[in-house]
């Protein structure tokens, strides 16, 4: 069985430096965040929605996608599921970060170096490769 999801590299910018976007999930872990697409739903389309519903903030995709990742899981009585999950840079346009208490624990603002070391002990691996790609993007190095 496939599933697809849909999630972002969120950032912003204060006083000239740029932070990024973790959430703290209900399995203990820090990551970016994202979902499942709905019905008629396109990738972007379910992107926005889940990075908003996740965290509380209203963002607009940058650019082309960043990457899409895959992992496999068990789910009882289903068997083995792989998912995709496609993950856009996204800049943070309104709104205040409250954690969708359902589906996560907690949102955080790092700056950059910050989030990588939270992402680094306390992450999924499979991510590391999205969050290189968003930060040399950028620092507007596009290759």
């Amino acid at each position: 069985m496939k599933e697809y999801s849909a999630g972002g590299v969120v950032y912003r910018e204060i006083d000239g430096r740029i932070e990024l976007l973790l959430i703290h999930d209900r399995f203990g872990k820090m990551t970016l965040p994202k979902g499942h697409l709905e019905e008629g739903e396109t990738q972007k389309q379910a992107a926005l929605r889940e990075v908003a519903e996740e965290t509380g903030i209203q963002a607009k995709i940058v650019g082309d996608p960043l990457g899409v990742i895959s992992f496999d899981f068990d789910v009882p009585g289903k068997g083995t599921v792989t998912k995709e999950v496609t993950y856009y840079l996204m800049q943070a346009v309104s709104g205040e970060t409250k954690a969708q208490e359902e589906e996560i624990r907690d949102v955080f603002w790092f700056p950059v170096d910050e989030a990588l070391q939270v992402h680094a002990e306390r992450g999924y691996e499979n991510n590391n490769v999205i969050l290189e790609r968003a930060i040399k993007r950028l620092e507007g190095d596009v290759s």
